[in-house]
């Protein structure tokens, strides 16, 4: 569960609300990974912005985006390994490579935007879900 501070969650729940709830019409601009963080800049596909600074920006820490591509095995495939000692074959996921070793060399441009989309669809749903479960037992 990713922890947000109140002021992002408001900016959230605005961008939410303006795009009717239709989490697709949320654009990832631009991104950055520094250090431990990573940045998306976040904007509607149907109101783009002329520079950056108009976009919501979004800092999550690196580690959420490594159990996400952990959890999704997105640095990982399937396939056969044949047990050591016993000598049966078996089907399981294969890593490729760490998760974060993964996304900046192994993963393509097309895998890389699809684990920042995963990410940022799961902390779109994690906070409708727990505000709205929130709100309902306010009453």
């Amino acid at each position: 569960m990713i922890k947000l501070n109140q002021k992002t969650r408001n900016q959230l729940w605005w961008l939410i609300i303006s795009v009717d709830y239709t989490y697709s019409r949320i654009a990832i601009a631009d991104h950055e990974i520094n250090g431990q963080t990573l940045t998306l800049w976040l904007e509607d596909k149907q109101d783009y912005k002329n520079t950056l600074d108009e976009c919501l920006q979004l800092h999550i820490p690196v580690s959420h985006l490594t159990k996400l591509i952990k959890a999704e095995n997105m640095n990982s495939y399937e396939g056969t390994k044949m047990h050591p000692t016993k000598k049966y074959v078996y089907t399981t996921q294969i890593p490729i490579s760490s998760p974060m070793h993964w996304y900046t060399n192994d993963a393509s441009t097309t895998e890389q935007q699809w684990a920042r989309e995963a990410l940022l669809k799961s902390i779109l749903t994690q906070l409708v879900e727990t505000e709205t479960y929130s709100y309902e037992l306010d009453f």
